[in-house]
């Protein structure tokens, strides 16, 4: 009786739970992880996200190596970002999200891609959550040029 009321606690447990299954799904290196956070970014820039930046966490956290944050200028922006950044990794690198959270009111969107997580938001939620300032100590991962990044899937000359 005592070993199945441990093994409940341990169910129910918040940090233990998360920590060992995004350890154990982390499958890529640190450098795949910096071509998809760079592929993400590019995604957004091309549907005129802003304010985008990477974050290296991968020496702070055990759930993820990279963060992608980027702003919209509403809902709907928000809403079409976070759609056009899951299809172009759908559709030109074979990548589909583990986790998809916040597209209905879209003032908050979380994709989870295992070793790149992006955040893109609303410019009132980015202040009010700051969470360039929660990871002021990680590195940042400086973005190409606009000239230099690959054109959209859907740019024909």
């Amino acid at each position: 009786m005592e070993r199945q009321q441990e093994q409940g606690t341990d169910r129910g447990s918040a940090s233990s739970e998360p920590r060992s299954s995004k350890t154990a799904r982390k499958t890529t290196t640190p450098e795949d992880g910096k071509r998809l956070a760079l592929v993400i970014a590019s995604a957004g820039l091309d549907i005129k996200a802003s304010s985008v930046e990477i974050i290296d966490v991968g020496d702070k956290v055990d759930y993820t190596e990279y963060l992608v944050l980027m702003t919209g200028r509403s809902d709907r922006h928000v809403h079409a970002i976070a759609k056009a950044v899951q299809q172009n990794l759908k559709v030109e690198h074979g990548v589909v999200p583990l986790s998809v959270e916040g597209m209905t009111a879209a003032t908050w969107v979380l994709i989870d891609f295992n070793d790149v997580v992006v955040h893109v938001f609303q410019q009132s939620a980015r202040l009010f959550y700051d969470l360039e300032g929660l990871w002021m100590d990680a590195s940042r991962v400086s973005l190409p040029a606009p000239s230099v990044r690959p054109p959209a899937a859907d740019d024909t000359d």
